[in-house]
């Protein structure tokens, strides 16, 4: 078993470097190799092999060659990502000589443009293949004596086959890989932009405590610290000593909510270490509401509270809230309606505590107060974070109400605008650097912005496509291009192997070979390939001209053909005879 395993990691080792790497792939630092692609590299290497053997066959191939070019077209298919430019100059060398591997040049020539590192050496790579392709091709042009038709058409079949998939491979990459690219960079920038502006939050947040501190905890201290002499003033009322102790006790709470908000806005970067005296400091909660209403009892105010329900215990922020609401209402009546009487409810629904706070109308016009109107803002926001609401408005009777629900847990109430958003936008989905939101710039998501870069419209896996078939039908062009330009050129040349059996009739063996061969066509054509060597022996020495009969044989498997021998000079051989189609 052990053996077996070494031979299986072996061999799974060989196999992936024989595939290569991945161009688009993930840097993971592993290669990606998924039975997806080992699955497509296979059938590809089987399909290729089955083409080339296919159409070798159709030319009559021996076995044993068939064998060869079935084999050696799998192997080039399995090779060339690993030696792109060895396996593209190898095929486009045999690929002159045999006519299986038309096919597994082109897909060798798609693999080899994206995979060749460096424009310069993409095109020595194509250079060489091309001059190769195009001598093998000639090899048997030689005693056709038509290598420059030969070598047009062979260029033009290698511009179609080879360099345009080749080029529009290497346009395909590089694309995609400037998509990459633009996703790490975007991602990048947002993750240092997000960087930036939590700096500037914090610095922000630190002047703002920094001002708090100074400003209101001096105004605080000092309203504490005179308070507490007043308190002790022989001179004053026991209900004037009483209310001065309010002011007193209220200062030192506040200076205590002072010190936890000074703290929030410094983010615990200059959070004080020593430990906090928090016998001033008032319970926030439910439990502390009470304390709120005799408060303002104190303070002279007509103020009821009620609980209905089950008493049922809330989360940590939602009873905050609650606490938060009766103490923002409470401080809105005694702003605007001072004097009139209030009514504080709590009733523990169910589902939800509602908070109610209802004052009566000011028994007279209130003075002109201070407000920052930001308070039920603030209220309302605090109640959506912890999934509740917050209702507020004014009765027929000219009084004001507050109404609060607050769920007993907290539901993760879902911002329309991302905290982390600092321009206000709605924030992406995509997930970048350490969870920062980035754009998506994948190959779905950036084929619109392509488009108006490379002029293509598409979205998603659509502009993949139409980038591939945009590609397919440029091919498909030359191509088409390509074979109008060679039948073209072949019914233009074809007159040139062609005679009637009268001119046949007309030339005398003995004649000058010189005024022979002005009477008769040229031969140099690709319609009489082939034809040499086909027909009885020539006479020993001499040098012959085959042409085509511009008549139809009886025979519709044989051609008729007629062939001029000259040596020495002269015309020492005419033949007329058929050959096989």
């Amino acid at each position: 078993m052990i053996v077996f395993g070494k031979v299986l990691a072996t061999l799974r080792a060989g196999w992936i470097w024989l595939i290569g790497p991945d161009l688009h792939a993930p840097p993971t630092g592993a290669p990606s190799v998924t039975r997806r692609r080992t699955a497509g590299e296979v059938v590809l290497a089987v399909v290729l092999s089955l083409v080339a053997a296919g159409i070798e066959d159709l030319v009559q191939t021996d076995g044993l060659l068939l064998a060869l070019t079935a084999v050696g077209a799998a192997a080039l298919s399995l090779l060339r990502r690993r030696l792109p430019t060895l396996v593209l100059i190898i095929t486009a060398a045999v690929g002159g000589l045999a006519a299986g591997f038309a096919l597994l040049l082109t897909v060798v020539a798609w693999s080899a443009g994206r995979r060749i590192v460096g424009a310069g050496r993409a095109l020595v790579a194509f250079t060489i293949a091309y001059v190769l392709f195009v001598g093998s091709s000639l090899l048997g042009a030689w005693s056709e004596k038509m290598p420059l038709t030969l070598a047009l058409l062979t260029t033009l079949y290698f511009l179609a086959t080879a360099v345009v998939p080749a080029l529009a491979s290497r346009y395909w990459s590089q694309r995609r890989t400037l998509l990459h690219a633009l996703q790490e960079r975007n991602a990048q920038l947002l993750w240092e932009r997000q960087m930036v502006a939590g700096q500037a939050r914090l610095l922000e947040r630190q002047r703002i405590a920094q001002d708090m501190h100074d400003s209101l905890g001096h105004q605080l201290a000092l309203i504490s610290v005179h308070a507490g002499a007043l308190e002790v003033d022989p001179e004053l009322t026991e209900r004037q000593r009483e209310g001065v102790g309010v002011l007193r006790t209220a200062s030192v709470a506040a200076m205590h909510e002072l010190r936890e908000v000074v703290g929030i806005l410094q983010d615990g970067v200059h959070a004080p270490t020593e430990p906090v005296d928090e016998s001033g400091r008032a319970v926030r909660g439910t439990a502390g509401i009470e304390s709120l209403v005799e408060a303002a009892r104190a303070a002279g105010n007509t103020v009821k509270l009620r609980t209905k329900g089950e008493l049922r215990p809330l989360a940590a922020a939602a009873d905050h809230a609650a606490y938060r609401i009766v103490q923002e209402a409470l401080t809105n009546a005694y702003k605007h309606a001072p004097g009139a009487p209030i009514a504080v409810e709590l009733r523990y629904e169910p589902d939800s505590l509602v908070v109610e706070i209802v004052s009566a109308a000011a028994p007279q016009e209130p003075d002109e107060v201070v407000s920052g109107g930001q308070g039920l803002t603030g209220l309302r926001e605090r109640a959506r974070l912890v999934g509740g609401m917050v209702h507020a408005g004014a009765l027929d009777d000219g009084g004001f109400r507050v109404a609060g629900v607050l769920p007993y847990g907290v539901v993760e109430a879902t911002p329309l605008v991302a905290v982390e958003d600092d321009f206000h936008q709605q924030a992406p989905k995509a997930v970048g650097v350490d969870g920062v939101p980035v754009q998506d710039w994948s190959a779905g998501g950036m084929a619109p912005m392509m488009s108006k870069l490379d002029g293509r419209v598409g979205r998603g896996r659509a502009g993949g496509i139409g980038l591939g078939c945009g590609i397919s039908l440029a091919a498909l062009l030359v191509l088409v291009v390509v074979a109008v330009v060679g039948v073209f050129f072949l019914l233009s040349t074809v007159t040139e192997g062609m005679i009637d059996p009268e001119q046949y009739e007309q030339v005398r063996v003995g004649d000058d070979e010189d005024s022979v061969r002005k009477q008769l066509p040229s031969g140099d054509t690709i319609a009489t390939l082939g034809l040499d060597g086909k027909g009885p022996k020539p006479p020993e020495g001499s040098d012959c001209l085959v042409l085509m009969s511009s008549e139809v044989g009886n025979n519709i498997d044989s051609e008729p053909v007629f062939r001029f021998c000259f040596k020495d000079g002269k015309l020492v051989e005419k033949k007329g005879y058929e050959v096989g189609r």
